[in-house]
């Protein structure tokens, strides 16, 4: 499946629901409203989706929230992925809380890779940050995802407040562990625009005086468009994903599923297409496969981060990790 400027679309981002068991403040603060139960997809609708599109060339799915390890039945809705001709890889986004208990189940169910939201080591500006003091059942997820030899990656999002040395500390678990640290750059979405990012290159310096052996390396690390950097001491590596700085838009190859079942194209902007009414209204597999090529058709070129607040008036977590 390709989009009007010619670029291979082989990635879907599925968010299963827009609940959390965090308040992180730049993507669901406190006072944001869950959207109600009925409004939000069921599995084996997201599954008919992800069928549809696998049937175009999708072959990738990340599972994502809201936390998606917070609705029930998570493993079934991997092992149904999985299951779906075309598909080769399934992998989750997840804050890690519920991570340690979920884990045999989920790789039973033949997830591919999972990767761990976490912003800070320091247990009180967790709290200050996700609302809750849930930083050693986080870490313990962590250190379950990597007893069990699953492909791990962390990603953490630089933010002013963490600082210098609290960077440098989530970066230092690529030095003591297999796992790779993933910096992605605060971007203008919902509450993100009320915060101050800690700039990549000030991070990059940083970690190269720390490492002086730091460099970037063309390895393939995964599906996304983090850019890699590795070094002798460490034993992963250390990534970033600068949508504002470093645009990497003429690359971009995925699209995302809302857990409302509203099919975005773009981060950025709100367009797209509901799938929800027709999924419900008796759709058949070749029309969900034209909506889906239809829409496709329709994927910007380029967002509009460096301009300011993006135009997408949906907050995090109703659109998805």
């Amino acid at each position: 499946m390709t989009d009007g400027f010619g670029r291979k679309i082989d990635y879907l981002r599925l968010s299963i629901t827009d609940r959390c068991n965090l308040r992180c403040r730049y993507c669901m603060p406190e006072e944001v409203p869950f959207v109600p139960h009925g409004d939000i997809l069921r599995y084996e609708e997201m599954v008919r989706v992800c069928a549809a599109a696998a049937r175009l060339g999708v072959d990738t799915i990340k599972v994502t929230g809201g936390e998606p390890l917070a609705r029930k039945g998570c493993a079934g809705l991997v092992a149904a992925l999985k299951a779906v001709p075309g598909i080769r890889k399934v992998t989750l986004t997840t804050n890690g809380v519920l991570l340690a208990q979920q884990l045999p189940r989920l790789l039973s169910a033949g997830l591919d890779g999972v990767n761990i939201s976490l912003d800070t080591l320091d247990r009180e500006a967790y709290r200050r940050l996700t609302g809750r003091d849930e930083l050693p059942r986080a870490l313990d997820g962590l250190e379950a995802a990597l007893a069990a030899g699953v492909r791990t990656k962390i990603n953490a999002v630089p933010l002013a407040e963490t600082g210098r040395e609290g960077l440098l500390a989530l970066a230092a678990l690529a030095e003591t562990r297999p796992v790779d640290v993933r910096f992605i750059e605060l971007m203008p979405v919902g509450h993100g625009s009320e915060l101050a990012p800690f700039g990549q290159n000030a991070l990059l310096a940083a970690l190269k005086e720390r490492w002086p052996g730091l460099a970037p390396t063309d390895e393939k690390r995964g599906n996304g468009p983090a850019r890699y950097w590795i070094a002798p001491e460490l034993k992963g590596a250390v990534g970033f994903i600068s949508a504002v700085s470093h645009e990497f838009c003429a690359h971009c190859n995925r699209v995302r599923l809302t857990s409302e079942g509203f099919l975005k194209l773009c981060l950025c902007y709100g367009d797209g297409v509901d799938l929800r009414a027709p999924l419900r209204g008796g759709a058949s597999e070749a029309e969900l496969e034209e909506l889906l090529r239809q829409a496709v058709l329709q994927k910007p070129a380029r967002h509009s981060f460096g301009k300011g607040r993006a135009p997408e008036g949906r907050i995090m977590s109703q659109i998805g990790g």
